[in-house]
């Protein structure tokens, strides 16, 4: 009888012992996870973009109109051109006005502006898309543009010299 009751203790306790040991049920397992060692989660980290430059723009317009600029090329004040101190002449620069949010691409074709303290001249052209050629004077967001090849930046050019019917 002795053997009995210690038998049956313990089966009782192997039982009890396999009770508290038991596996997850389902709502347990869908949580867990599927390999002991679980790999790290690799996100892309994002940044901002810096600015070429951040500063004060001006425009010129009628006076410059059919004058060459600096590339040779004759002034018209409804393209989509501007003056920089350093930029490389034939580059393209994307203006963004930092009061209202317009940005526009511009290819620079001169040098200036030759007033201290401001950035970049725009042409009159560039200043109306931006919005800012009642002012004068706007504080603008530089950033350098590389177009992929000639023809894509003709063709950009030409869609952005006009945007506006009334411009003529």
């Amino acid at each position: 009888m002795r053997d009995c009751l210690a038998h049956g203790l313990m089966i009782g306790l192997l039982i009890f012992g396999l009770g508290a040991a038991k596996g997850p049920n389902n709502s347990e397992a869908s949580s867990l996870p599927s390999s002991p060692v679980q790999k790290p989660e690799v996100r892309k980290q994002t940044t901002k973009n810096q600015p070429y430059q951040v500063g004060t723009a001006s425009w010129y317009g009628e006076y410059f109109d059919g004058k060459p600029t600096a590339s040779g090329e004759d002034y018209d004040m409804y393209d989509m051109t501007a003056a920089h101190p350093t930029l490389p002449l034939g580059s393209y620069v994307k203006v963004t006005n930092l009061h209202n949010g317009k940005a526009v691409v511009v290819k620079v074709n001169d040098r200036g502006p030759i007033v201290p303290g401001r950035i970049i001249d725009l042409s009159y052209g560039a200043a109306r898309v931006l919005q800012f050629e009642h002012q004068g004077l706007q504080r603008v967001r530089l950033d350098l543009v590389k177009p992929k090849t000639q023809r894509q930046q003709m063709y950009e050019t030409i869609a952005a010299n006009y945007p506006v019917a009334e411009l003529r």
